[in-house]
């Protein structure tokens, strides 16, 4: 090997070692914890603000990978067969991922979804959650979120996206 490659592979383990010892480990939000304010852009490129909903109705807020595969698409389905059952509730679902506001509107068209597409294309939301990536992908997990803005509910499940309509609905449900 020659020295250029070692000393290559030396910058690389030391700018490793650093972004491993640097990078801040985000604490996953848990039932009873406030939920975090954040804004994003819709699937319409409107700016969607957390503090205007608070209080209006109970949020649903839904992250999954990525519009149009298979898991994804199950679970927006999902959502959107109950969507009638959530309004109902007085609950409003919202769903995010890093895709764009031009794949969002795509997706909702695709599969009439009556609900918001949050884009999180720098994942700061996903953060904020403290949603895992799992599989070298963005995390699949669901919040409930009350009237006071309080987490009330939590669901992770990577493979099974219509669960976490079903299993939102029920404890909405159970709730009142």
């Amino acid at each position: 090997m020659s020295k250029t490659t070692i000393k290559g592979i030396g910058l690389m383990l030391i700018a490793f070692c650093l972004f491993c010892f640097t990078a801040k480990a985000q604490k996953h939000i848990e039932a009873g914890e406030k939920a975090p304010d954040f804004s994003l852009y819709d699937q319409n490129g409107r700016l969607f603000k957390m503090a205007d909903e608070v209080g209006k109705h109970t949020l649903v807020i839904y992250f999954y990978p990525k519009d149009e595969s298979m898991v994804c698409t199950k679970e927006a389905c999902a959502f959107r067969d109950s969507f009638n059952d959530f309004t109902k509730a007085g609950a409003k679902v919202i769903g995010i991922n890093g895709g764009t506001v031009a794949s969002h509107k795509g997706f909702v068209d695709h599969y009439k979804l009556p609900f918001t597409l949050l884009s999180d294309p720098d994942n700061k939301v996903y953060n904020l959650f403290g949603v895992k990536k799992k599989f070298f992908m963005s995390g699949r997990e669901t919040f409930i979120v009350d009237l006071k803005g309080n987490v009330v509910y939590t669901h992770a499940a990577m493979l099974e996206g219509k669960e976490h309509a079903d299993d939102a609905m029920k404890f909405i449900r159970s709730s009142k």
